[in-house]
């Protein structure tokens, strides 16, 4: 098990009727300002609930950011809360809505390039607004922890910035919520956690009891459950389920004393910033070719994976690592997430355009052992074809 530190502060108010309890987390008197998205949190009355809740604030509203939110929109957020000098945000959406809030958190106290925020990785971020979340879609693990995606669309550069300054002062979570996304959402959320977890998962031994086997739970959990939120969306213990699952996927605690890959979210968004297909889709096309690339590497971990989530009995390790990768794409395509670019209607055509852009952003050494090059990023995309 390797060194590590582990710091999460983020307050977590999971269950019914927890938007109610906002008015406890948001300071008295301030200025604030609701980010959100679509017309979903208006027509489902959320947004309303969140405006009621808020007492003795001043409000105001921003919306229209963008599944996969853009940097020009989020700046335009940005003079917003500057000319209104907002006091804090309060983000009412999912994953994208939430990655912009915290740009926009930290852009409002930046004082160069704001784009400077996400090239930088954020390393740059010396300050942020303070932020809260309220969660509707189950998916990215946003709402508890420090790292946002933002994409320029002019460039079409998908980029990650991270920074202890944009945490989520707190995070609402209630499941009920959920029970109205579509169906392509609510799968998108369980494929998009489910890689989450295998990304810090499927690396290498060593001897992580701990990560490993609450990773374990999660993928089973998610297994389970992932279906019947599909077939059964009013489902409450299902929706509860995925939800506090999602939020554990990525809040840091699987990433304690253990190796992480991370490659195919570094070829995945890219395509997503080129093409637009939706995240989980883009993940669910290169993950099992990633793992049919790096099988021999992986093989262990593949193998573990194997006996513990998909029951397969113990036998050759590679056997059961192919098994793995075949288990786990059939559950993508079970959840409606087509798991081949030629299913989106592309072709190798793409594979140079991905390539270079993963060279121009600086991500080729990627992986556990940092071995994906460019040219292995090409073949793995052959794979995926």
């Amino acid at each position: 098990m390797e060194n590590f530190i582990f710091h999460n502060p983020v307050k977590v108010l999971f269950g019914k009727n927890q938007i109610a309890q906002i008015n406890n987390e948001v300071p008295q008197d301030k200025r604030v300002m609701i980010v959100y998205g679509g017309g979903s949190v208006v027509k489902t009355g959320v947004l309303q609930r969140v405006k009621d809740a808020l007492q003795n604030d001043i409000i105001f509203e921003f919306g229209g950011v963008e599944a996969n939110p853009h940097y020009e929109t989020l700046m335009r957020a940005v003079e917003i809360v500057k000319s209104e000098k907002i006091d804090f945000l309060l983000a009412v959406g999912g994953g994208s809505v939430i990655d912009g809030t915290k740009f926009i958190s930290a852009a409002a106290k930046y004082q160069g390039d704001a784009w400077e925020i996400v090239k930088s990785y954020g390393n740059v971020v010396q300050d942020a607004l303070p932020i809260g979340c309220v969660l509707t879609i189950a998916a990215t693990g946003s709402e508890m922890n420090n790292v946002a995606v933002v994409t320029k669309a002019e460039t079409k550069d998908k980029l990650f910035f991270g920074s202890p300054y944009v945490l989520p002062k707190f995070s609402v979570l209630e499941p009920e919520i959920t029970f109205t996304l579509p169906k392509n959402q609510t799968a998108n959320g369980v494929v998009d956690a489910f890689i989450h977890i295998l990304e810090q998962y499927i690396t290498y031994p060593v001897n992580a009891k701990i990560p490993d086997r609450i990773a374990e739970g999660l993928l089973n959990t998610l297994k389970e459950d992932g279906p019947k939120a599909l077939t059964q969306p009013d489902d409450y213990e299902a929706r509860a389920n995925i939800m506090w699952s999602a939020t554990m996927a990525l809040n840091g605690v699987l990433s304690t004393g253990v190796p992480a890959d991370w490659a195919t979210h570094m070829i995945g968004q890219e395509i997503t910033g080129l093409y637009g297909l939706d995240h989980a889709q883009t993940l669910a096309i290169v993950l099992p070719a990633l793992w049919t690339f790096c099988k021999k590497e992986k093989s262990a971990k593949l193998a573990q994976y194997a006996a513990r989530v998909w029951d397969i009995p113990v036998q050759d390790e590679l056997l059961m690592a192919e098994k793995a990768i075949a288990c786990t794409t059939q559950f993508f395509e079970s959840m409606g997430i087509k798991t081949h670019l030629s299913d989106y209607g592309l072709g190798e055509e793409i594979i140079p355009i991905v390539v270079a852009k993963l060279e121009e952003h600086g991500h080729v050494n990627i992986g556990e052992n940092q071995s994906i090059t460019a040219e292995s990023a090409a073949e793995i995309l052959k794979l995926a074809l």
